[in-house]
């Protein structure tokens, strides 16, 4: 699994022009699944994410995760994120699982977050075409790879 994590002071989802998800300050993630991801990669992104102290304290200090500050959050999958672009310049998508497997991991994805957080997650819409809005707060941006745990 990868993640593009961003923190946001505000963020939504919309799907042909109707919005799906909204948030104030929290995360934004964007979630790209391959075929050989399970149930060991959702359990340890979920606790990294939910853990990572990527919020401000008192002093402005990144001090403060998620789960201290309340953040909400919203998972949007992107199969895009596992593009190849060694040869030519059309972007080679085969490590992204197909729908069969990607979908129940991300819902996986989803509830681990929302029982780790105790509260609501927004989501897209795997594989509706939608258009993001946020505000990246920082700009803070991190990228998790469960298969490259740096």
């Amino acid at each position: 699994m990868r993640a593009v994590i961003q923190r946001v002071s505000s963020a939504s989802v919309s799907i042909k022009g109707q919005i799906k998800s909204k948030i104030n300050h929290g995360l934004l993630i964007l979630l790209g699944i391959e075929a050989a991801d399970g149930g060991e990669d959702v359990q340890w992104l979920s606790s990294k994410i939910s853990q990572l102290r990527i919020f401000g304290d008192d002093e402005g200090v990144m001090n403060k995760s998620l789960l201290e500050t309340g953040g909400d959050v919203i998972v949007v999958s992107q199969f895009t994120l596992h593009a190849r672009t060694k040869k030519g310049n059309r972007p080679s998508y085969i490590k992204a699982a197909p729908p069969d497997i990607a979908i129940p991991i991300y819902n996986q994805f989803v509830n681990a977050l929302e029982l780790l957080l105790g509260k609501a997650v927004g989501t897209g819409e795997f594989g509706a075409m939608m258009e993001l809005e946020l505000v990246n707060d920082g700009p803070v941006t991190i990228v998790i790879d469960t298969k490259n745990k740096e």
